[in-house]
């Protein structure tokens, strides 16, 4: 699994994914639960990783010096 989420991407994941997650506190009902969505772009943005990224070939991640 290579890393393809950059730095700014990573931010920005954590941001919305915390964002989302907050509505498990704010929604009532079974609504609320649409809150856990948030897990996803938390963890992207944990493994450094998105499979949508993969699948459409985009990569945000610089480049390691080497290559």
């Amino acid at each position: 699994m290579e890393k393809n989420v950059g730095s700014i991407d990573k931010t920005l994941r954590i941001v919305a994914g915390l964002g989302i997650l907050s509505l498990v506190f704010l929604l009532e009902g079974s609504a609320r639960w649409f809150g856990l969505i948030g897990l996803v772009p938390l963890g992207t943005a944990l493994f450094g990783f998105c499979p949508a990224y993969t699948l459409l070939g985009i990569n945000t991640c610089p480049m390691k010096a080497g290559r």
